[in-house]
């Protein structure tokens, strides 16, 4: 049995060096969509504004007695 082999120069499993540069594109691809999606996230989460919230007299810095 005679075997045809054809040489792909693209294939990355044959090739460490252009497997850890394809790896590497991939991980500091994951990593920049990971912070954009942190950043979006806090974006959307941020804190609005100061809520108006009804205290007791009694529990004013200069408190209030009836």
């Amino acid at each position: 049995m005679e075997q045809n082999t054809v040489e792909n120069k693209y294939d990355i499993t044959l090739d460490k060096v252009s497997r850890s540069r394809w790896l590497f594109y991939v991980q500091l691809f994951c990593m920049v969509a990971f912070i954009l999606g942190v950043s979006y996230g806090l974006y959307a989460h941020r804190y609005k504004g100061k809520p108006e919230v009804k205290v007791q007299e009694s529990s004013l810095y200069n408190p209030k007695y009836k």
